[in-house]
């Protein structure tokens, strides 16, 4: 089912489409999920990998926004929580219960931290993850023993979500596939086709390993491009002007020992009013974000040193364990799809986050904005709009009770790291069990097995080195210098797995290792 050959099969078998989507991450996935779970005949295209992009580079957190509810956004962090736990329900072996400590070092900070977060607990209403508390500096202290408890009043605990972000966009592209949809990787899209009144009907894509060329008509086009959004309008109409700016979020990957226990830190004002999260990852720590506008995006957004030192700054200020430069095991950047600001003196935390509908005059229908946790409602507004505009039949949304592939619904056993695959686990053992030697691990510094390797490329449409090392069995994200080590290794079983030759994984390899070289921090 998830066969390539199967895949393009598709693509070259079926000529119209009632749908084609632009772009293969959160946004992308879930309005394809929608539109094939409506029962609309769905083509979903994505340039090289499903969540190449920001999809995979976020801060790993499902929820509602607290910074938002300073902001007073209340519809927006309400809809935020109760897509929060619809997630739980829908992808329970990949998004989990996090409890978070602000810590207070003011005494004023105790109370207003505490009324602040009743009101996101009441905003979560049946789908709550637990309610927040507060707590004295005795179990803050007890709980991070990593914090600096110099000047430090207590603590406020409060619950939000936490997950794997490739990995959902990864199982949402295999519901998808089961639902009915084609869903290809490494497929672009060149241009649009137009009819004779100049309404968008159609792309022509090109697959980027054979180079060979598709015609493909549809009803209806939906550009999910994220940051990609205003090269797609301009394919529409070369004068449209950038509704995007991208804003860039930094990332830092640490040891374990930096925040050994189970809760994450949420600090709610750093020094210029950005929010910075130390959140357990995959038995890491991943600290970030910063939020910096950009002229400019990237398949592979650098970080800047001012954003390094940023985070390292702020991180120590909070820490009674120092961290420096050489604790970095891995440094990744995400850029933001923010509505381009109105003028040059809006801040980024101050766009925003809401997502926006645009419908072009030539009926290009294109979704931007939201966040990873409201990919679903973003979707079913999507689908929902186009239904008003008369370009597909009406249909219901069936989205909200759907399990992603992977969940069964039930309390996860996350005692084995194999627990992020949820029912495909069984498949895993049994490659094992078939060639004992795929239990060998990539890495002694991490958990993973050559058995993911082999999964990956078989059942989870990965096609080169970095989409295994990268998104679906994330040692890029977690340890950098691992990764690189690993890439001849990796490579081969991939290119066995392929039927590829010497070459074509000597390529795979350099090419590897360049884009992991911007992962270490130097």
């Amino acid at each position: 089912m998830f066969d390539r050959e199967t895949l393009i099969n598709q693509i070259e078998t079926t000529k119209n489409w009632d749908v084609i989507i632009i772009g293969g991450g959160a946004t992308g996935l879930g309005v394809a999920l929608d539109c094939t779970t409506r029962g609309y005949k769905t083509l979903l295209l994505e340039q090289v990998d499903f969540a190449k992009g920001t999809s995979s580079r976020s801060t790993k957190l499902v929820h509602g926004g607290v910074r938002y509810l300073a902001q007073g956004n209340i519809d927006l962090v309400r809809e935020a929580l109760y897509e929060r736990g619809l997630m739980l329900k829908n992808a329970s072996h990949l998004v989990s219960n996090q409890s978070f400590i602000i810590p207070n070092y003011k005494w004023w900070d105790n109370m207003f931290y505490t009324v602040g977060l009743k009101v996101y607990d009441f905003l979560s209403g049946k789908l709550s993850f637990g309610k927040s508390v507060r707590i004295k500096k005795s179990e803050t202290i007890s709980r991070l023993s990593t914090l600096e408890t110099s000047n430090l009043k207590g603590g406020v605990v409060y619950h939000d979500g936490q997950f794997d972000d490739s990995r959902l966009a990864i199982n949402i592209a295999q519901s998808c596939i089961e639902n009915g949809a084609t869903a290809i990787n490494h497929c672009r899209v060149k241009n649009l086709l137009k009819d004779e009144k100049g309404l968008v009907n159609g792309v022509v894509a090109i697959d980027t390993e054979t180079n060979i060329e598709y015609t493909l008509n549809a009803k209806t086009v939906i550009n999910a491009t994220g940051v990609f959004t205003d090269v797609v309008l301009k394919m529409d109409d070369a004068s449209a002007k950038n509704t995007i700016r991208p804003s860039q979020g930094v990332h830092l990957v640490f040891d374990k020992s930096f925040l050994p226990g189970n809760d994450a830190i949420m600090i709610p004002k750093t020094d210029d009013g950005r929010v910075l999260f130390l959140v357990p990852w995959h038995d890491k720590v991943v600290v970030g974000t910063t939020d910096t506008l950009l002229d400019s995006h990237s398949l592979e957004p650098k970080p800047l040193d001012k954003e390094v030192d940023f985070i390292i700054e702020t991180a120590n200020r909070y820490l009674n364990k120092d961290v420096s430069k050489s604790d970095v095991l891995s440094i990744f950047a995400g850029l933001r799809p923010l509505a381009a600001p109105k003028d040059k003196s809006e801040k980024t935390k101050e766009i925003s986050r809401s997502h926006k509908i645009i419908v072009s005059n030539s009926e290009l229908i294109t979704i931007t904005g939201g966040k990873w946790t409201t990919y679903r409602r973003m979707a079913q507004d999507t689908v929902d709009k186009i239904i008003e505009l008369n370009k597909l039949p009406s249909a219901t949304c069936k989205t909200k009770e759907l399990l992603i592939h992977g969940a069964n619904g039930s309390t996860v056993d996350r005692s084995n790291h194999l627990y992020i695959y949820g029912t495909d686990k069984i498949k895993i053992e049994k490659l094992i069990q078939e060639k004992p030697s795929l239990s060998e691990r990539l890495h002694d510094r991490l958990q993973f097995t050559k058995a993911e390797v082999v999964f990956a490329v078989r059942h989870e449409m990965a096609r080169s080195i970095e989409d295994v090392l990268a998104r679906r069995v994330r040692v890029l994200f977690l340890d950098a210098k691992a990764a690189i080590e690993i890439a001849p290794m990796v490579g081969e079983i991939i290119r066995e797995e392929l039927n590829e030759t010497d070459d074509w994984r000597a390529e795979q390899i350099s090419g590897f290792i360049k884009t992991a070289d911007q992962y270490v921090l130097k």
